[in-house]
């Protein structure tokens, strides 16, 4: 069986109860979740490196009373399956202060608590997997070295937990094809912050000559100065004339926090390099708003009063909604309302879970970091960013 990157990076999204297998402690503010997929589940948590799951638990809120908490988390390992056809998901969680979801897992979670997992989504992905240079193919759930890659340079820039995909596209890239090369830029505070330690040490053993770590720390004087202080744009302008061979990368990656992505976005374009050799995804956009768990903020609809009728298709089935103009209401919250199983994941046009094609009417789509340009041109809208801008909207997420 194969699955096409399209496919996978934009399936519908599902939940299914997992069972955390182990927990493993990665600095003192992360840990490594591994959650098993049983055989019979394993077709829907097929992935391609550099995917997300997002994880759903009830959590009690200030008065008391459960409500729902999700969170999305980056896959940090390369796709595996064993003899008896299971397989297994590991995202690392780094604490966040204030994060309620993070603190509770870095303090709580343990191996045999049961979570809802949903299935992998995502378009950070390499597009030069599968060997053709066309598309990206997978064999589901197999193993790194059985992965065809086109041979290629590759640099990715990272942060804090932004290394959680990075892990797993560096890994399958190198494993892939002999003719590889894969440059990392890791930022952390410093050396205790850095996840995944270990693993990028034995990356840098098995493949000395292809996988090029550099490392650096905003808080820890470190003998080479360029690797010492933020990461501005002055420190990557250095590192892409020195160390790293900017002029000939294949491919780009870049996650972490908004401001950094940010960042290496203007600096590679002001280096004319092609937006479609740059894939980015952020931790966040900062913006607080999101959906109450899953039944949508509370909205009142007043018959007298002016509304939008929004329309929208999921698993086949049609629902109407009128939702006031003046509540400003999202089209994602507006079906929330009435179809609690409507796929959304951070809530922040970050993700494209929410994804939905724009059948007819006009939106205004405040943000987006997920979806790409051909999406746009075919209609396509992030439903959590998206607010009516005519009487009647339609929306397909079936599409």
């Amino acid at each position: 069986m194969t699955v096409p990157a399209d496919a996978t990076a934009r399936r519908r999204a599902s939940f299914h109860a997992l069972t955390v297998k182990e927990v493993r402690r990665l600095t003192e503010d992360a840990i490594e979740a591994t959650f098993a997929v049983p055989a019979k589940l394993a077709g829907h948590y097929d992935y391609l490196p550099g995917q997300y799951v997002a994880l759903r638990v009830q959590m009690p809120g200030a008065d008391g009373v459960d409500r729902e908490v999700r969170r999305s988390y980056s896959i940090c390992a390369v796709p595996v399956q064993f003899e008896d056809g299971s397989s297994e998901i590991k995202v690392a969680i780094k604490r966040d202060i204030g994060g309620e979801f993070s603190t509770w897992a870095n303090k709580e979670l343990a191996a045999g608590a049961v979570m809802d997992v949903m299935s992998p989504m995502g378009a950070f992905i390499s597009k030069h997997a599968g060997g053709t240079g066309v598309s990206n193919v997978l064999n589901s759930m197999n193993h790194p070295e059985d992965m065809a890659h086109d041979a290629g340079t590759y640099v990715a820039i990272a942060a804090g937990s932004g290394i959680t995909p990075v892990m797993a596209l560096a890994k399958s890239l190198l494993a892939g094809n002999p003719g590889t090369r894969f440059d990392l830029v890791y930022a952390n505070k410093a050396t205790m912050d850095v996840m995944f330690l270990e693993e990028l040490a034995d990356l840098k053993d098995r493949y000395p000559r292809r996988f090029a770590l550099h490392h650096v720390l905003s808080r820890e004087q470190r003998i080479a100065p360029l690797m010492s202080g933020r990461l501005d744009a002055e420190k990557l302008e250095a590192l892409l004339g020195t160390a790293i061979h900017a002029d000939d990368v294949d491919e780009w990656f870049l996650c972490g926090p908004f401001e950094l992505v940010q960042l290496c976005r203007d600096v590679l374009e002001a280096r004319g390099v092609d937006r479609d050799r740059v894939r980015f995804e952020l931790f966040t956009t900062g913006r607080p708003d999101r959906p109450e768990g899953q039944a949508g903020r509370p909205v009142q609809v007043d018959e007298s009063e002016e509304t939008y009728k929004i329309t929208f298709t999921l698993d086949g089935l049609t629902a109407d909604i009128l939702s006031p103009t003046h509540a400003r209401e999202s089209i994602l919250n507006a079906a929330l309302r009435v179809r609690p199983d409507v796929p959304f994941a951070c809530a922040g046009g970050v993700c494209g879970t929410c994804r939905a094609k724009l059948v007819c009417g006009e939106v205004d789509m405040d943000e987006n970091y997920a979806l790409e340009p051909d999406e746009i041109e075919n209609g396509y809208v992030l439903t959590c960013q998206s607010r009516p801008t005519t009487p009647e909207v339609t929306v397909d997420y079936d599409g």
